[in-house]
């Protein structure tokens, strides 16, 4: 079967709309699989792009696994929500500022509506906003008693 996308790369895969060629592509083995999730979640149904996004999680290249994750984050800013199983994958990933899937967590935590999440996607939010509060403060705090110390050193010479 000859396929009319670029498979070495090519950038038209942010426009991929293609579920069924994503399968085959899959099947082939072709490498930018995760670039081409991204294309899947501008361009089709969350429901027919969601089982081939959590495949595109679990690829050996971790650039294209990366590129997934974008691809999760991407279908909860476009459609307001994510299948139970993108939830799921998300959640297996985990948080954590080297986490691959922290941006995609983040993106999902602000685009869906804090009522429509699972319960573990809110205790998420709850705790992120917890501690961007307390990162905040944090550096208030230091910035308040580097301008006292600078103003102290001042005044001593």
């Amino acid at each position: 079967m000859v396929s009319g996308w670029d498979w070495d790369g090519d950038e038209s895969l942010l426009s991929f709309d293609d579920p069924a060629e994503w399968d085959a592509a899959y099947e082939r083995g072709e490498g930018p699989l995760g670039s081409a999730a991204i294309g899947l979640a501008f361009n089709c149904l969350l429901a027919e792009a969601s089982p081939r996004i959590i495949r595109a999680m679990q690829l050996p290249d971790r650039a294209q696994r990366g590129f997934a994750f974008t691809a999760a984050g991407t279908a909860a800013r476009l459609n307001g929500e994510l299948t139970p199983d993108l939830y799921a994958a998300l959640r297996t990933e985990g948080p954590g500022r080297k986490s691959i899937a922290e941006y995609a967590i983040r993106d999902t935590l602000t685009f869906v509506p804090f009522r429509q999440l699972p319960p573990w996607f809110k205790w998420q939010m709850v705790r992120t906003t917890v501690q961007d509060k307390l990162e905040y403060w944090w550096l208030r705090t230091t910035d308040a008693v580097g301008d006292a110390w600078r103003v102290l050193r001042r005044r001593r010479s």
